[in-house]
């Protein structure tokens, strides 16, 4: 049997020949090895060409991608021989039935994705808050966020939810305020505890100078004055003065001889005549 009448054997159950089979398979490798160049070259391009957050760049490139693919599958079925324009009219219908009735929260998420990558509320790296859930941005795909908790634990967020919530960003501004509270027993001498609290965040080598450090009282509670010490520090440090100042403060009252009393409780009982 010649080559020519291989290639015109004919597929079982359909008018697709071995020839057509062959020539996709081509097509589909060689598409494939071009999506990967084009879309590495876009990516590169839209780099070093922009001033593009990195999140920004990454979001485009996904979507180009996904674009580069829906158009090599419909060359590889043009290839086989399949009517393109009636695919293209079918996969409509087909596609608008589904959008009616499953897809809604998909669009959504697609739709939050982009105005995510366009007004940037979150960028990749950044340490943010969403509905109660915190970690570091790691990517803002096409339809979902992706965290990574401090615990090393992996998130997924549809971007409907991003977008349509409150996100608080522990990262976006260069510095930020520090916040330690103490309660202090009544009879203490409060203007010593506030001096003594003051020089000891005033002293810290990672506290800004200005805005000044502070101290506040905040609540007259129970047991004890609750003092806030306020100091502002780059954000990269606030993990490590917050624990300094936490130690310092307990060692600090205490050789200034201020005591931090522990909760109390009075009773008084009546005994029945």
């Amino acid at each position: 049997m010649e080559i020519a009448e291989i290639l015109d054997f004919t597929v079982p159950l359909s008018s697709i020949t071995l020839e057509r089979v062959v020539l996709a398979i081509l097509v589909a490798i060689i598409g494939w090895i071009v999506v990967k160049v084009l879309t590495s070259t876009f990516t590169t391009a839209l780099s070093r060409a922009s001033n593009l957050p990195g999140l920004v760049v990454e979001f485009l490139a996904r979507f180009f991608s996904v674009l580069l693919y829906v158009i090599l599958a419909l060359i590889v079925l043009a290839a086989l021989g399949v009517d393109i324009s009636s695919m293209v009219l079918g996969l409509s219908a087909v596609i608008g039935l589904i959008l009616g009735f499953g897809l809604q929260d998909s669009i959504n998420n697609l739709a939050a994705g982009v105005w995510l990558a366009a007004f940037r509320p979150i960028d990749k790296d950044e340490f943010v808050e969403v509905k109660g859930i915190s970690g570091k941005v790691v990517s803002v795909g096409i339809l979902a966020t992706e965290l990574l908790k401090p615990d090393n634990t992996y998130i997924t967020i549809p971007n409907s939810l991003v977008w349509g919530n409150p996100v608080i960003n522990s990262s976006r501004m260069e510095t930020r305020r520090v916040e330690v509270k103490v309660g202090v027993a009544y009879d203490s001498d409060l203007d010593t505890a506030i001096r003594v609290a003051t020089d000891l965040a005033a002293a810290h080598e990672k506290v800004l100078p200005s805005p000044k450090p502070a101290v506040v009282v905040t609540e007259l509670g129970d047991s004890s004055v609750v003092l806030a010490l306020r100091a502002w520090t780059k954000t990269s440090d606030v993990g490590g003065v917050q624990g300094d100042l936490n130690r310092g403060i307990l060692r600090a009252f205490r050789e200034a001889g201020i005591e931090i009393p522990f909760p109390q409780l009075d009773v008084h009982l009546t005994g029945a005549e």
